[in-house]
């Protein structure tokens, strides 16, 4: 892409219309973009970006107010751009939304954006969409607006917070620059598809459970399978096909006697309408011929009118002429005032005269041209009057920034004298943390043994009395047992003994009897009151077994726990527990300060070492701060040079510095009202001249179009509204009258006699019953075909429902293992996902591209360093970016790099990640770049070093804009474009 020309109206800080030649500008490749702060250097910036994009950079684009504060009211905001993109030359206008004053009344009204894009090569369709232009642009230059803002427009101030920003910062604008988005889908597919699979396998398994159940239900059963349930599923499928057939077949009937009815019903509809279409007709011509007289006299005004309209036109545009007349001369006795408060303007007007006239150019424009060049010259020495101040506001900084040194060099002094004793006391403490830690393996012996006997003292107290009392329940359970069993030998006896009348109890009248097999039972025994039964006896021995299961029971509980209290008598000793209570709380204090002092070890170790390192930064921040001293000695004496020289200059030109500013304005106000003078005068003679001829014609029209005068003409002209209504009524006669015809002259309405009926009711009546049959013979063959499909469709199911969990769980298992690692989980070592790592390796490619001109503008001593390490606290990484230091061979983070380190690493990643982009956009060469801000940070070294790099820039057919403050930037680039700003807007001057 190469600029050619820009154009901005009304935009940003700039008032008029200012014209900038790039072709001219960037000939050497390089050229400068200066001038005070806001006087509009980003400006011209912004109005590149929105010809293209139709949008401007950063924070700029959220205030959406783009029309110029210092423009006219009325004025139109357009910036207009030609450039070379994608080797085809073209020119974009834009004209941004914006608010413009009501023609009529107070406020405002909203202004709609507009643009245009016209192709210079002759070739393709021009365009005037605002979308479609937008994609052209996106198109040939292969990237969004966001990427053209970080390559072509290099904002320095961004890159220095990109330089020193987190992995998630730096993410965050990769992501902008860099399209990830398809990897993000990739990590959205994964984990989606990990959920779907989830899901999928819980329902398939409740699938198989209720597919037979849905097979009953669709047809209509509440018996479920009778066997194998596929086979059971086909026989219902049968009967569900025979009823749909049937059902088909009644429908099919149902609509063949429906289309009869709808046919003939349709033959009494197209009757009766021939029949209202002819009476209608009739009634319409009648009404037409009883009021034809009036429309002809509508006819005769209307002509009449129209040949007057011209007239009035006419008419309408002298009287406009007249009256702007007499404004404009009453304009250009206004624009006279100014002038007559001054010596100098009141000798202009007394040549000029009262009257405009053609000879005033010749007059007026040679004094404002010579007023305006001495306001020219009085600017220079104004900004010179200015640059004065600033030096001398710098001075003050240097002399403050110089007494901070000298009080951190006193402060980095102080603290090197005390560090022997800081690192006397630092290695006394590790000896201390050595031996802390050698003993610890025996503290932790000595307080585990207590802790144990502690334990176990503890807990021998209360199983001491768990096995007294386990003792006292067995005696208790043992005396039990004994009562129960000689309960039950008691009751044994007792049964015994009454065992006749037991037997006899069974006895039944015509049965043998058990003990003899006689059938009758003349004297059958009776029990004794105090006999027991089967059911007495089996409670007895119940009793007695219960009672021995119990006793046993305990005896084993008391083996247990009297084994129990011997291991706990052994583990504590038998001593007194308050005596091993003491024992446990010395060896774990013991354990515990020993432990402490050998935690701190590695600490002091580092203390140490820190504390070596410090000497030695120390020792290179006193270097530092010398050296930096003496550059500010050196800074303050080049400026203070240079103030003595800016007012020698500005005492020589002017005298007094006072008298310089009121000359410039009275000079200046002198030029605005000659050219305002000059203008009106102008405008006033044009408009008297264009007066007069047009009233003359005005009256030569009138007898032209018919009319005795003027006056005739203006009696005949009709508002519009008039106009309307009369064609209303005429073309609404002529359309009924031709509509009405044309029904008669239809051949199926000629044929009609009016005697004809059409029994409309009737014929509704049998299709109304016809529909109805259709409907109930459609909702049975629905409800046929519906059953049918459902059984169909869950049998179908049912057959796959078996074969398909199986895959299901594998595919499970296979995604949720590559998701964890596609999302930075699992066997993912880096714990980078998957954009992260894509983003990491177009970082690795930054770096490289950067490294290149950042070891050329430090002088081979830095180059970046790309780490995809993990970052503290566990957060992910893969988007680190130190420095490597050539000079001590170490690798450090960015953030310690000074102001001017800074600026020049801020710059290489900013070219280096201009150049991946355009790679990434499709190679496409971007020939004109802009680099803003961020010079005066450099000693002149380096700001040689960064010259050398633009140089190289623009012997590679670049042409590089560079917008800074910094005088210094002024003597070696010698195309400049200077942004003066004014109290009225500001203004661009070209200097090559």
């Amino acid at each position: 892409m190469r600029l050619h020309s820009l154009e901005i109206t009304a935009f940003g800080p700039f008032a008029g219309t200012v014209e900038i030649d790039f072709d001219e500008l960037g000939a050497d490749g390089l050229f400068l973009l200066h001038g005070q702060t806001g006087a509009g250097k980003t400006s011209i910036l912004d109005a590149v970006a929105f010809a293209l994009y139709g949008t401007v950079p950063g924070a700029r684009a959220e205030g959406r107010r783009l029309l110029s504060d210092h423009a006219p009211a009325g004025a139109v905001p357009k910036v207009r751009l030609e450039a070379t993109i994608a080797g085809r030359r073209l020119r974009i206008e834009r004209s941004p939304e914006y608010e413009r004053p009501k023609l009529r009344g107070s406020g405002t009204v909203k202004q709609q954006a507009k643009a245009t894009l016209t192709w210079l090569d002759g070739s393709g369709e021009n365009l005037s969409r605002i979308p479609d232009i937008g994609d052209a642009v996106r198109s040939l230059l292969g990237m969004s607006a966001e990427q053209f803002f970080q390559v072509v427009l290099l904002p320095q101030g961004e890159f220095a917070k990109f330089l020193r920003a987190g992995s998630e910062e730096r993410g965050k604008l990769l992501e902008r620059l860099f399209d990830t988005t398809r990897f993000g889908d990739v990590e959205q597919w994964f984990r989606d598809r990990r959920g779907s699979s989830t899901k999928l396998v819980a329902e398939q398994q409740h699938k198989v459970d209720v597919l037979a159940a849905k097979v009953a239900a669709a047809a209509g059963i509440e018996a479920g399978a009778d066997g194998d349930p596929v086979e059971w599923a086909h026989r219902l499928l049968d009967d569900a096909a025979e009823n749909r057939d049937a059902a088909g077949a009644a429908l099919a009937r149902a609509r063949e006697v429906d289309e009869v009815n709808r046919r003939k019903f349709d033959e009494t509809l197209a009757l009766a309408d021939r029949l209202r279409r002819r009476r209608e007709a009739l009634d319409v011509l009648a009404a037409l011929d009883r009021t034809e007289p009036e429309r002809a006299a509508l006819r005769a005004e209307r002509d009449a009118a129209q040949r007057a309209v011209p007239v009035a036109v006419a008419d309408r545009e002298a009287t406009r002429l007249v009256r702007e007349a007499d404004e404009a001369a009453a304009d250009a006795a206004r624009a006279a005032a100014p002038l007559e408060a001054d010596d100098e303007g009141r000798e202009l007007l007394g040549a000029v005269g009262p009257v405009p006239d053609p000879a005033d150019r010749d007059i007026i424009r040679p004094r404002c041209e010579q007023w305006s060049s001495e306001a020219a010259r009085l600017d220079i020495l104004l900004d010179q009057q200015c640059r004065l101040t600033a030096l001398e506001t710098e001075r003050d900084r240097l002399a403050t920034r110089r007494r901070t040194l000298v009080d951190e060099r006193q402060r980095v002094a102080d603290e090197r004298a005390a560090l022997p004793g800081r690192s006397t006391a630092a290695a006394t403490a590790v000896a201390d943390a050595e031996r802390a830690a050698a003993s610890l393996p025996g503290l932790v012996s000595v307080r585990d043994r207590a802790a144990d006997a502690l334990d176990a003292a503890v807990e021998l107290a209360s199983r001491r009395i768990e096995l007294d009392l386990l003792e006292e329940r067995v005696r208790q359970l043992h005396a039990a047992f004994n009562d129960a069993r000689e309960a039950h030998l008691d009751i044994r006896q007792r049964r015994i003994d009454g065992m006749a009348a037991e037997l006899a109890a069974r006895l039944t009248d015509g049965q043998p009897c058990e003990v003899c097999g006689s059938t009758e039972h003349p004297a059958p025994a009776r029990p004794a009151p105090d006999t027991a039964t089967e059911a007495d006896e089996e409670r007895a021995r119940t009793a007695e077994q219960q009672a021995a299961t119990a006793l046993s029971e305990a005896r084993d509980a008391v083996t247990t726990l009297s084994g129990t209290v011997a291991v706990l008598r052994e583990r504590c000793g038998d001593a007194a527990l308050d005596d091993l209570r003491a024992a446990h709380v010395e060896a774990v204090r013991a354990h515990d300060e020993a432990a402490a002092l050998a935690a701190r070890l590695d600490r002091l170790r580092a203390d140490v070492e820190n504390l070596r390192r410090l000497d030695t930064e120390l020792g290179e921040q006193e270097k530092r701060i010398d050296a930096d001293l003496a550059d500010l000695d050196r800074d303050d004496a080049v400026r203070a040079a240079e103030i003595t020289e800016i007012r020698t200059r500005i005492t020589e030109a002017v005298g007094d510095p006072e008298h310089l500013a009121p000359r410039r304005r009275r000079v200046a106000g002198l030029a605005a009202a000659a050219t305002a003078l000059l203008d009106a005068r102008s405008a006033a003679l044009r408009a008297r001249t264009a007066a007069d001829e047009r009233t003359e014609r005005v009256r030569a029209a009138a007898v032209e179009a018919g009319f005795a005068d003027l006056d005739a003409a203006r009696a005949a002209v009709r508002s519009p509204e008039r106009l309307t209504e009369i064609d209303a009524v005429l073309r609404s006669a002529d359309n009924e009258r031709a509509v009405a015809t044309a029904t008669l002259d239809d051949p199926a309405v000629a044929v009609l006699t009016g005697e004809e009926t059409a029994d409309v009711d009737a014929a509704r009546a049998t299709v109304d019953a016809g529909a109805a049959a259709v409907e109930a013979a459609l909702s049975a063959a629905t409800e046929a075909e519906r059953r049918h499909a459902e059984v169909e469709n869950y049998t179908r199911r049912l057959e796959r429902a078996h074969t398909d969990l199986r895959p299901l769980l594998d595919e499970h298992a296979e995604l949720s293992s590559l998701a964890e690692v596609v999302a930075g989980m699992g066997s993912n070592a880096k714990k980078m996902s998957l954009r992260s790592y894509v983003l990491a390796a177009r970082l690795e490619e930054v770096a490289d591209a950067a490294s290149e001109r950042l070891r050329r503008m430090s002088g081979g001593r830095y180059e970046f360093v790309h780490s995809d390490a993990v970052e503290n606290r566990g957060r992910r990484g893969g988007l680190g970016l130190d420095i490597h230091d050539e000079y001590t061979g170490a690798v450090r983070s960015t953030k310690t790099l000074s102001g001017g380190e800074s600026f020049q690493a801020s710059l290489a990643l900013a070219l280096g990640l201009a150049d991946v982009v355009a790679a990434e956009a499709g190679g496409r060469v971007l020939d004109t770049m802009f680099i803003d801000e961020g010079f005066g940070s450099l000693d002149p070294d380096s700001l040689e070093a960064v010259m050398g790099v633009l140089d190289e820039l623009r012997a590679g057919g670049r042409v590089v804009g560079v917008v800074s403050h910094v005088d210094e930037m002024r003597q070696r680039i010698p195309n400049r474009l200077h942004v003066i700003r004014g109290r009225s807007g500001s203004t661009v001057r070209a200097v090559s």
